[in-house]
């Protein structure tokens, strides 16, 4: 039987102990890839149709923590829309100091890159994930996506690289990211690509936050897929914030690189 770790107090970390509880492991020979949701208690993964309506003080620490440590921020494209991504903007100077330390971050203090997952390259070349100032983005799509749509985003500064034939497939994904030296994976969704994770076993771990709301409604969860693929995970730490917002970690259960 699992023994669940001890609930710790977040007000109770200092900086530098909330980045060894989410550090990744060191010496990594190939992507390991996390994914970060945010819920409420009743299971929505969106608040009028953004998962930014779910997010807390708590909440928003960690995910730029996340990003801090990261070297790609994965995302799937519907996710980049409705959260009109731009590209990340990190604390150069703790990136550098987490690389030194084995942690994560980048020798120079680059930000992570985005890499958003779309398999007709169906983007909008004008929209902020292509203007905004920082790395330029990772696009992964197909060898069947359009050849004119992948030169209007590799013309906007993208580049475009095929990681399947019709669809992105988790194996295809992670060998476009591994070829690019791009280990430290950090999945922000949607619930579509973790669905897609989840059935290729490609789940590392995953950081959940738990609003305290209730919310109703439509709302979907944080992982969608044809087929139920159960996978056991631990429970590596449970946090607990002031205004009572639940931060988790779960690793999935294989031995640590």
């Amino acid at each position: 039987m699992q023994r669940i770790p001890n609930v710790t107090q977040l007000a109770d970390l200092g900086d530098e102990q909330l980045v060894g509880m989410y550090a990744y492991p060191a010496r990594l020979d190939r992507p390991w890839m996390r994914v970060n949701f945010v819920t409420s208690i009743d299971g929505a993964a969106t608040l009028d149709g953004r998962s930014g309506g779910l997010g807390t003080p708590a909440d928003k620490r960690v995910f730029h923590l996340l990003r801090d440590l990261a070297d790609v921020v994965l995302v799937g494209a519907g996710t980049a829309r409705a959260e009109n991504y731009g590209a990340a903007h990190t604390n150069d100077h703790l990136r550098i100091r987490l690389h030194h330390h084995g942690f994560g971050g980048h020798p120079d203090g680059a930000p992570p890159r985005i890499a958003v997952v779309t398999a007709g390259a169906a983007l909008d070349p004008t929209s902020r994930l292509f203007t905004d100032s920082g790395a330029h983005p990772l696009i992964l799509t197909t060898a069947d996506a359009p050849a004119d749509r992948k030169k209007i985003l590799a013309d906007a500064g993208a580049e475009v690289v095929e990681a399947g034939e019709t669809a992105c497939t988790a194996s295809g994904i992670r060998a476009a990211l591994a070829a690019r030296g791009l280990r430290r994976v950090l999945c922000e969704g949607g619930p579509a690509l973790f669905g897609d994770l989840i059935e290729a076993e490609s789940v590392d771990d995953l950081c959940l936050t738990v609003a305290p709301l209730l919310v109703g409604g439509p709302g979907r969860r944080i992982a969608l897929s044809p087929n139920a693929m159960p996978t056991a995970m631990s429970c590596r730490h449970l946090l607990i914030a002031d205004d009572g917002t639940m931060l988790t970690r779960w690793e999935r259960g294989h031995p640590r690189c």
